[in-house]
């Protein structure tokens, strides 16, 4: 009975090809990409892909385009005109103030929002559902009827333009944060963190080394919608910013009310459109790759070689006997 144990334990191989595999587990029967699944998984994807990008041609086009009439399929001149255009409308600037814009309104709604979440879920909160109808607020009022009562309150406060601005989307933004984010501690077990404390770990270390690891890809969603709201605002920043504030929006509203202008437009949408999008592409692939990281197996160690050195099937029995 021992000697069945013993070669058994003493072939890794064989006793891992023994081993149960769970439904979870990489490699198992549910966890394989079947033929049909991973054609309509491809064939989605593509299809998604193509939804998204397929509008983005004839702004590509119009870009680089200095003429193009009707019957043409194609620009019959080619330049950059309109980037010349863009560039003289202010784009530099305002690009890099609606990416300010959008970092600083992500930084802010991004932890108020995992607050709120989390106080939500784990039933800190009295009256749950009242509070999150109130958050809800900002997002079934429109935006347009929800602010012109606010710029008149923030300019008797003498409140600056850019530190209202920001004020408000963080509001705006909120609804977003703490829905992703609550969605995510719904899933959440914090028996880890229990665990943690158990052993006497502090509550800074608890929340940077167990906490966040385990809610960041809900952060990285929450922060990518509260990134949206600043970047792509146009009415809040109208009335709140009062023209002091001009972000990449308000120039391509004023370059679109003109006349003759296409290549400018296509020049300024692509560079409002691009952005986000290669930030979802990022999160997309890091989240591909936390999920890979998450899934390998862990490499089997090698057996040590034995120091006695190659022993014959006699001793092994005999040593077996006097172990037993």
């Amino acid at each position: 009975m021992s000697l069945q144990a013993r070669s058994l334990t003493a072939d890794p191989q064989r006793a891992d090809a023994g081993r149960l595999r769970l439904p979870g587990d990489p490699g198992s029967r549910l966890t394989d990409s079947r033929g049909a699944g991973r054609v309509g998984r491809v064939l989605s994807a593509t299809l998604l892909a193509a939804w998204f990008l397929v509008p983005l041609v004839p702004l590509a086009l119009w870009a680089f385009a200095d003429r193009w009439s009707f019957p043409e399929v194609l620009p019959t001149v080619w330049g950059i005109d309109g980037l010349e255009s863009a560039i003289a409308q202010g784009a530099v600037p305002a690009f890099w103030r609606s990416l300010a814009l959008g970092l600083v309104v992500a930084a802010i709604a991004t932890p108020l929002g995992a607050a709120a979440a989390r106080a939500l879920t784990m039933g800190v909160v009295r009256w749950p559902r009242a509070v999150g109808l109130v958050l809800l607020a900002p997002i079934a009022l429109p935006p347009f009827a929800a602010v012109m009562g606010l710029n008149v309150v923030l300019l008797r406060a003498y409140v600056p333009p850019l530190v209202g601005l920001v004020l408000v989307l963080v509001v705006i933004a909120l609804p977003y944060t703490t829905f992703a984010m609550r969605v995510a501690y719904a899933a959440h077990d914090i028996r880890f963190e229990e665990e943690a404390r158990t052993l006497g770990a502090s509550p800074w270390t608890v929340l940077w080394r167990i906490h966040i690891p385990l809610v960041a890809p809900a952060l990285a969603r929450a922060a990518f919608l509260a990134f949206l709201v600043g970047w792509s605002d146009y009415i809040v920043t109208v009335i709140i910013g009062g023209g002091a504030v001009v972000t990449l929006p308000l120039v391509i509203a004023s370059s679109a009310a003109g006349i003759g202008n296409d290549s400018a437009v296509a020049i300024l949408s692509l560079t409002a459109i691009l952005p986000p999008l290669m930030l979802l592409l990022l999160l997309g692939l890091a989240g591909r790759r936390g999920a890979g990281r998450r899934g390998a197996r862990p490499r089997r160690r090698r057996p040590a070689p034995d120091p006695i050195g190659p022993r014959t099937a006699r001793s092994r029995l005999h040593e077996t006997g006097a172990t037993r």
